[in-house]
């Protein structure tokens, strides 16, 4: 027993087995004097139902792992060159990607036994947009292992743009300082405005995806809303045929009291009256 091949095992189990089994390795390599592998084993911990959903998706499908790292490093790169026409076309690879793979895990999380929640899915597609931002968190994510959902970093266009102008590429050789400076102040405007538009980009492509993101929600709380007011009228449909039934027992029951009452009187009357008769001929009986 080693440290990877535990964790590998680990993080295939769906997280309702995690623990269970952790301790149990945990026991083993305790069994087998082995104390610190069964610390840290013991540290292990479980993931989150997103974090197993996107471990999932690796471990069920390793081809599409590295056509997202692919698009992440040219995204990175299209940053830092301020390639506005290239990065417009990678977003929109990436909008295609990342919902294609978070449906994807979706699907398998629930032939799994496990469906995810509108919440759930959110943070699928926050990992792989982190996975598009962060070589490391693409590592992370590639190794299957996950605890928790990743998240992409602030300001990724800050963080991966040039930190300063670009050297100038065409100073004409015996220029003069004075027209060099100019120059390289005109290089650097239009990179900063490059830089702009670039993040402007950037905050448009965020919104679009947040306004996206509350658009599901939205769907899904209409859904559930109409499926309580489905629920609500199928009970007010059974209510009132309950009701209805109720009101003719009612009905056949005051109708059987009635009749009953009328039946009882007359039988009253016709005792008092053989009473009568039973006592009329006592006396007659009785007399001289």
């Amino acid at each position: 027993m080693d440290l990877e091949s535990v964790i590998d095992e680990l993080y295939g189990l769906p997280p309702a087995r995690f623990t269970a089994a952790r301790n149990e390795r945990a026991a083993a390599a305790r069994t087998a004097g082995d104390r610190e592998l069964a610390g840290r084993i013991q540290t292990l911990r479980r993931p989150t139902l997103s974090a197993w959903a996107g471990n999932l998706l690796v471990r069920a499908q390793p081809e599409q792992v590295q056509p997202l790292i692919s698009l992440g490093e040219a995204m990175r790169q299209a940053h830092r060159d301020l390639d506005g026409g290239q990065l417009r076309e990678l977003v929109r690879r990436q909008h295609d990607l990342v919902g294609a793979l978070a449906r994807q895990a979706k699907r398998l999380a629930a032939e799994a036994g496990h469906p995810v929640s509108e919440d759930v899915l959110h943070e699928i597609e926050g990992t792989l947009h982190a996975v598009l931002a962060d070589p490391d968190a693409a590592q992370e994510w590639a190794a299957g292992h996950l605890t928790k959902p990743l998240s992409p970093p602030v300001g990724f266009t800050a963080a991966t743009a040039p930190s300063g102008p670009a050297p100038s590429t065409g100073r004409r050789v015996g220029a003069s300082a004075a027209e060099a400076r100019k120059k390289e102040q005109k290089q650097e405007q239009e990179q900063e405005r490059q830089k702009e538009r670039l993040a402007r980009l950037a905050r448009a492509e965020e919104e679009a995806t947040e306004a996206e993101r509350r658009a599901r929600d939205s769907e899904a709380e209409l859904a559930r809303a109409e499926a309580a007011l489905r629920e609500a009228e199928d009970e007010v449909a059974t209510l009132s045929q309950q009701l209805q039934e109720a009101q003719e027992r009612r009905k056949a029951a005051r109708e059987e009291t009635v009749a009953a009452r009328g039946t009882a009187g007359k039988a009253r009357t016709a005792a008092r009256e053989a009473r009568r008769r039973a006592e009329n001929a006592a006396r007659r009986t009785d007399g001289p």
